[in-house]
This record gives C-alpha cells, structure tokens and sequence, in this order.
C-alpha cells in the first residue's frame, strides 16, 4: 500500500510570499494548487516535497477577466469553473468546450488550469489547445513578472521552463473573433485521452478560404507539439485544404515524437491523427 511522506503546508498572503518561500526551502518545496496530479505522483515517490506552498489562498488567482480583448484566467481557477464561465463561453466558447472534457467531475471541480500546464503531463488536453489559440502565461517572482508563450513555457514530459522562484500566476488567450474557426477532438479508450488534437483557421469569407492556420497534437507524444509544415498545408480555398489532410495528417506526424506504449503503436498514433485532423477540421468549418 503507498502512502504519502509527511510533509508541511504552507499559506503565503501574495504571490511575493509564496515566491520567498519557494527560494528559502529550495528542491525541498512545490506548489500545491489542485493537488489532482501532484499527491498522487507524491504518493507514488514520483516526486518528495517536505513543504508545499499552498496558491489556493492567494487572492485573486482564481478570476477570469477580459482586458483588451484578451482572456486572463487565474492560475488557480479549477477547471469546473472555466467550464462554465460565462465569459469564456462568449469570448473563447472552445476553450470552454475543451474544458467539460477534461477528465471527470471531480477532478475538473478540484484541479486548475495553472496547476496542469505546469505539471505538464503528457496525457492531458488543455495546453493541446492553447497551443493553437496563441495562449501564453504570466509567471511572478520576487525579481519581477514576465509573459511567456506557451509553446516556449512547455518545456518537455512533466517539465515546463519555469525558473527558479517563479510561479504561474495567469493564463492569457485571446478571444475569439468572428474570422476564426476552432475546434478540439480527443480519442480515449482508457482514463487518459490517447491522443488530442486542436485547430485553429483564419477564414474571412465564412469557410471558403483559409488564410492561416495553426494546428498541434497531444497525448501521442512526451509534449503537445505545434505542426508547422503542416499548417502550410492547410492554408488556400477550402477544395484544395481537403486534399491536402492526409499530407498535412502526415507532416504532423513526422514532427511530433510518436511513441510506443501502452496506448498503442506509433503507427496506430499517426492513423488517429489523420482520422481526427479531418474530423476537427470538419467541425471547425461546420
């Protein structure tokens, strides 16, 4: 039977506090947000922390706003609560649709958005999507604040580039506007999704044509990875983008590292990507 070390809780009264703490007790301290995926990877001596710094009682980390045209959700806003946001509904509906997937209730009404991109588990469905929004993240320290793309605060299976002292205080994605078209489709067999893809297209003539695009898989990989090549391929009327899935399917797969495991082959990973690219593609346009 596995059973947690003992550890000590600790509630700092701001985001300097929290990052003063990280900096006195050094290796020895992690941040507890959610907790979903950190107690369990404690228990299992996946990683040992004798203190944790408790972010859930730092005010104002769990609100989502908009400022200029922008969603700013909290680090510490559970998943549930994203969900269901009104504002996010209007202003990024998909993000919002990606976020009722996630898991199941209980881990949704416990787990936060800032507390899963930073643990980064390659099994997961919501940096896959804020990949193609464009979404970055604001990180505080006791040296100051910084905004970083996500696509560069991801930094590889279970690991982002945080330094030493910062903590991810917000998410930032911008809205959505009446030009875009968006759309997330994961596959899963077991409790983790075994592959998750999202889409992103600029079309200015209601689907006609695609002027831009931006396309990323998760789950088949250690990390969610951006497929450039393939976001060549699906730029130009919407006739020739639907000839060019299977190549666009097929660039995809040559960048992201597709794995073997128990999820199933690489082989059986880049058939689902060119299943599902056609498919999200589909339902971005529908």
């Amino acid at each position: 039977m596995t059973t947690l070390s003992r550890f000590e809780i600790h509630q700092p009264a701001s985001v300097l506090e929290a990052s003063q703490m990280l900096g006195h007790y050094g290796e020895d301290a992690g941040i507890y947000a959610g907790g979903t995926e950190l107690l369990l990877a404690m228990k299992h001596s996946a990683l040992n922390y004798g203190h944790l710094i408790d972010l859930k009682v730092v005010a104002g980390l769990n609100t989502i706003e908009v400022r200029d045209g922008a969603l700013e959700i909290g680090a510490t806003s559970p998943h549930r609560s994203i969900e269901r946001s009104a504002i996010v509904q209007q202003h990024q509906p998909v993000l919002a649709e990606m976020e009722s997937q996630v898991a199941n209730v209980r881990v949704r009404a416990t787990g936060t958005l800032g507390g899963n991109l930073c643990f980064a588990e390659p099994h997961s469905d919501p940096a896959t999507l804020l990949l193609v929004l464009a979404g970055a993240v604001k990180v505080e320290s006791a040296a100051g604040a910084r905004e970083i793309p996500l696509e560069e605060f991801i930094g590889g299976a279970y690991a982002s580039n945080l330094q030493p002292g910062e903590i991810l205080t917000k998410i930032i994605v911008p809205g959505a506007k009446p030009t875009h078209r968006c759309g997330y489709m994961k596959f899963q067999v077991h409790e983790r999704p075994t592959l998750g893809l999202g889409l992103w297209l600029e079309t200015p003539d209601s689907g006609q044509t695609v002027t831009s695009a931006r396309v990323a898989v998760g789950c088949v990989c250690p990390f969610p990875t951006r497929g450039l090549d393939a976001e060549k391929l699906l730029t130009g009327s919407r006739g020739e983008v639907e000839k060019r899935l299977p190549d666009a399917a097929d660039a995809i797969a040559n960048v992201a590292d597709l794995v073997d495991d128990h999820e199933g082959s690489a082989e059986y990973k880049r058939h689902l990507i060119h299943v599902f690219l056609r498919r999200v593609f589909e339902k971005a346009l529908a």
